[in-house]
Parts: C-alpha cells; structure tokens; sequence
C-alpha cells in the first residue's frame, strides 16, 4: 500500500477567498473563524474573503486566518486519508500538529495567533529576508557566511526550500552583501515584503515569549509522525515535540531536508492540504531526481476534498 504524506503550507499561500467554501458549507468550520477572530480581534473573513493583498499578507492576520483554512480542509479529509506521516513549511506546521492530534484544534488556533503578533512585533527596522534563487546550497551558504565577515552582522538562511530555492533572513548590512554576491554568481535575489528576520536569532524575543507559553497547552502523542522544521525528524514524545516547537521561531525551515526524510520513510503520495498549492509546486524540484514514481496533489479547497 502506498504510503500518504500529509502537507500544510505557510505564509505566501494566502489567496482572496480562501476557506470561504468550507466556511459556508460547515458551522464547524465557521466556528473556526469566529475563534480566531475573537482571538485575534480582526475581521479575518472580510480581509480574506473580500480585502485587498496588502491587508492580507499582514502578519498578525495571516498566521491565524491560514491555519483555519488549512484545518477546516484537514476535517474535510481527514476521513479519506491515512496519513504515514505529516509536515508542515513555517507556520503549517501548527497545522500539522493539530491534524496528528498532538495539539487541539482550537489550541492550535490560539498558538498561531499569538505567534503571528509576536513575529510582526519583533520586526526591527533594517530586519529583512530575501529568496535566493538559481544557485546550490553550497554556493548559497558560501555567500551567507562571506556576507556575515563583510558585514558583521546577522545572517542566516532561513528556509531550505528546493535545492535551488532558498530564503535567506538577517540585518539589512548583511542582506545587502549577500544580493551584490548573489548577483556576482549570476543567481538571483529577491528581498521580500515581511516585517521582520524570521527564522533567525534575531526572534529571540519573540521566541522567548511564544515559548512560555507552549507550557501552558496540553500536548500529546501523534496519531501520526509529524517530520519537524527544525530537525526534519519525528519525534513520539509530546515533551520532544514541545521542546523542538519551542526552537521553531529562530530555527531554519529544513524543507528539502524533511522532504528526503519522508521519502526514506516509504512516502510516495504527497497530499498538500491548503490555500494556492505553494508545497505542490515544489514537488518535482525536491523529488523529481528520485528513480522511484510518486504522486502529488494539492487539496485547495472544498470541491478538491471532495473530489479526494
């Protein structure tokens, strides 16, 4: 039998009017948006099903509305699929937790809340990130670590995306050097719209808080095994999966990384549940080497659910 990989994606797979169909179809998924509403205080139906792109790619809004999508579509599913295992890229991997079970629906919800406002009040002025594109991994990190010695400041890559995709996070002296570089090895850098170094130690604070109050949620063991940002492993403890939570915010997303695990684990269907099919698209460039078939899919909305 072939093995299922469950995915959730993350910020940049917001689209206007996403979850509006699983929304008017179930009171328990409206139930979901009511929740991060009351949490968030913002109108998050009418900046996603009706807003314009900026309000919806503000931080504090985005982390709880994308959730809900990516979990009222999971309880669309859930009951077609038998997951071998799950991951999710930055901000899907709450998602993820909530569909294993380790963590309740609803906590899951108010977790990302807070994440979300704390990331967007940690941005410093002169913090930003970058996608670095058409280069390797060594080239990539060879370029981060000569523009940390010219600089003398904080730089890191933040997301391992494809093995020629990357995001790099840091202080602006340091972004600046590394895209002269980039640019110099005929790649590509392109700085992007967010409020702060995500991914990096610069959200210390933020980390610091978020973590607090983990401590205070109810974590269980995974129905399934959830393959980590930070790691690229499972881990069957809920203590384990609190701590390596815990480290999430300042930590690389090792999304290539996680994709070969789940591949050395026997997955050879990847089903990515939520909004635009971000983590779809990236299938061929993470997998496309591997001698073996496989299939992909991406689960958008409520008429992909219930064509599954």
């Amino acid at each position: 039998m072939t093995k299922t990989g469950i995915l959730f994606p993350g910020q940049g797979s917001q689209e206007q009017g996403m979850g509006r169909d699983a929304a008017e179809a179930s009171p328990a998924a409206l139930d979901l948006w009511k929740l991060a509403e009351r949490e968030s205080g913002l109108a998050l139906r009418e900046i996603y099903w009706d807003g314009d792109p900026a309000d919806m790619a503000d931080t504090r809004a985005l982390q709880p509305a994308l959730t809900v999508v990516n979990l009222t579509l999971w309880l669309a599913v859930k009951d077609k699929l038998s997951p071998a295992a799950a991951a999710g890229h930055s901000l899907g991997e709450f998602a993820a937790l909530g569909a294993a079970g380790i963590l309740d629906v609803e906590d899951c919800i108010r977790a990302v809340t807070l994440r979300g406002r704390l990331m967007a009040d940690c941005g410093g002025e002169g913090h930003g990130m970058a996608a670095v594109v058409k280069l390797p991994q060594d080239q990539v990190e060879a370029i981060v670590a000569q523009a940390v010695q010219q600089s003398g400041k904080e730089l890191r890559i933040a997301n391992y995306n494809t093995p020629a995709q990357f995001v790099v996070s840091g202080e602006a002296e340091a972004l600046d050097a590394a895209e002269t570089l980039v640019k110099e090895a005929k790649g590509r850098a392109i700085r992007l719209a967010v409020s702060g170094a995500f991914h990096s130690p610069l959200m210390r604070e933020a980390a610091d808080e978020f973590s607090a109050f983990l401590e205070t949620l109810s974590w269980k063991a995974p129905a399934f095994p959830v393959f980590h940002n930070a790691t690229a492993l499972p881990e069957p403890e809920p203590a384990a999966v609190m701590d390596v939570m815990r480290r999430q915010m300042t930590s690389s997303v090792l999304w290539v990384q996680t994709m070969q695990a789940l591949w050395a684990v026997g997955v050879r269907k990847f089903v990515e549940i939520g909004p635009k099919g971000v983590l779809f698209k990236m299938l061929k460039a993470n997998l496309g080497s591997e001698e073996e078939p496989w299939t992909g899919l991406n689960v958008g909305g409520l008429a992909q659910a219930e064509e599954l």
